[in-house]
């Protein structure tokens, strides 16, 4: 998956090439398959999830491959902290950033976690009344 223009042990965008097949997420962010992005910068993208949970279900994505929230590193940390301000970014953009809208933030980790794929994301979701417990 790695080409002659990107610096050797990265993949598309500068992501980490971990040497197996790319994820869904990682082909959106090379443009392999396409993607409604809401924002993109150079350590994140955000797009509309193709199986909306939620009238508003955004995820924010690193562009570096982290497995899982649970295999992030001391390194990984403003990368991290980056994805929920954009979170609050995108949440505004979309109109529901206010106390009588709201929206909810969920991270998956592992399969009982709902983890589907292995690649470190935030669900924004909103646009409906959440329930609490979720699940």
């Amino acid at each position: 998956m790695e080409d002659r223009d990107t610096p050797p042990g990265f993949g598309p965008a500068g992501s980490v090439f971990t040497g197996n097949a790319m994820t869904i997420f990682e082909k959106i962010i090379a443009r392999e398959i396409p993607g409604d992005i809401e924002h993109e910068d150079d350590r994140c993208i955000a797009f509309h999830d193709i199986q909306p949970q939620a009238p508003i279900h955004v995820l924010i994505v690193p562009k570096k491959v982290i497995p899982r929230v649970g295999e992030a590193t001391a390194e990984d940390e403003a990368v991290l902290g980056h994805l929920l301000l954009v979170a609050g970014q995108v949440a505004s953009q979309l109109g529901v950033n206010s106390t009588d809208k709201g929206f909810r933030l969920v991270i998956n980790n592992g399969s009982n976690g709902g983890e589907a794929v292995p690649h470190l994301h935030v669900h924004l979701l909103a646009g409906r009344s959440l329930q609490w417990p979720p699940g």
